[in-house]
């Protein structure tokens, strides 16, 4: 039996991409290295980290402790590790790796090398000729995946293929018997047509975290409330919680509103780590987490500036699930 492992369920080790010189975060590359180092010793505290650096000599030397971090030498286009890595599926009790294909959420920006980097990190995984992000899909550990329609049937994607084609694909993939796809919900600043993971996570194989909005003037609004409405169907035919998080107010970079979202929050194993940008809402996003994580702990990771690149913690991130060992 196949199914898409949550990322709830036993780590191995996160994913991680260093940011260098011929990356988008050139313009601020000091501060957006630090702030990669900040997230990598976190989460090293929890379990390893495999690090995917430019250059291993220049990459180490900001670490003292590289107790938890397996470096490996391999140059991409970006940093956005959750989209262009492979994901973890169980099958007969044997974990497998699945390489889709990575297009820079429909073509907009080179992804070449980023789309070749499973295939050399882990020779073994499967190659999938599908075009998929890791941050479009979420799983329940079981039956159940969670996605948004804007982003899994946009036909800058797989525009071969109909909607029908497409669910009965992403079905055989991840043996999922229901594809949960959300037609509303979105955040301004967003490059991935509406990522799952900037909007709602499934927290265990029953509770759905989402990202609400009360204040009426926001832009965001409507579509929210929307969205919570589609959730309370999900959660009505399958017997899901919904635990409802906080919309961080409006942050700007250069006149641009950022994409500034509680939902990107990051498993690890006994913690779970939220992503905070120094406003206001951080404490009662911390809060929702706490009173929900009684066994995991609940860490706080500064992600202001991971934001002006337009995605948040789980977004430079990837879990890979138990048993996968690092190559």
């Amino acid at each position: 039996m196949r199914r898409f492992i949550a990322e709830f369920q036993e780590q191995s080790y996160t994913q991680i991409i260093f940011p260098h010189k011929d990356t988008d975060w050139v313009e601020y590359l000091q501060e957006a290295q630090e702030s990669f180092v900040n997230i990598v010793n976190v989460i090293k505290r929890y379990q390893k980290v495999l690090l995917v650096c430019h250059s291993l000599n220049e990459v180490k030397k900001h670490f003292k402790d590289k107790r938890n971090i397996h470096f490996v030498e391999y140059t991409t286009d970006d940093t956005w590790a959750r989209d262009c890595s492979a994901l973890c599926i169980s099958e007969n009790s044997k974990v497998t790796l699945l390489n889709f294909t990575f297009n820079a959420w429909g073509n907009k920006f080179e992804a070449l090398k980023d789309n070749a980097m499973t295939a050399y990190l882990n020779p073994d995984a499967q190659s999938i000729e599908f075009i998929l992000e890791g941050g479009a899909v979420e799983s329940n550990g079981k039956e159940l995946l969670l996605t948004t329609s804007n982003c899994i049937f946009n036909q800058n994607r797989n525009p071969q293929l109909n909607k029908n084609q497409i669910i009965n694909r992403l079905k055989k993939y991840f043996g999922s018997s229901e594809i949960l796809s959300l037609e509303h919900g979105y955040l301004a600043g967003d490059d991935t047509d509406s990522h799952i993971d900037t909007l709602a996570r499934f927290v265990d194989e029953k509770s759905i975290m989402y990202v609400t909005c009360k204040d009426k003037r926001d832009q965001h609004y409507q579509e929210l409330a929307l969205m919570e409405q589609e959730l309370q169907t999900f959660a009505y035919k399958y017997s899901l919680k919904l635990i409802p998080l906080p919309m961080c107010e409006a942050i700007y970079y250069e006149g641009e509103r950022l994409p500034a979202t509680y939902a990107n929050f990051l498993f690890v194993n006994g913690a779970v780590l939220v992503p905070t940008y120094g406003v206001k809402e951080d404490e009662k996003a911390l809060e929702v987490f706490r009173n929900f994580f009684k066994k995991r702990e609940v860490v706080a990771v500064d992600s202001h500036l991971l934001i002006r690149q337009h995605g948040s913690l789980h977004c430079v991130t990837m879990n890979f699930a138990r048993g996968v060992k690092i190559s």
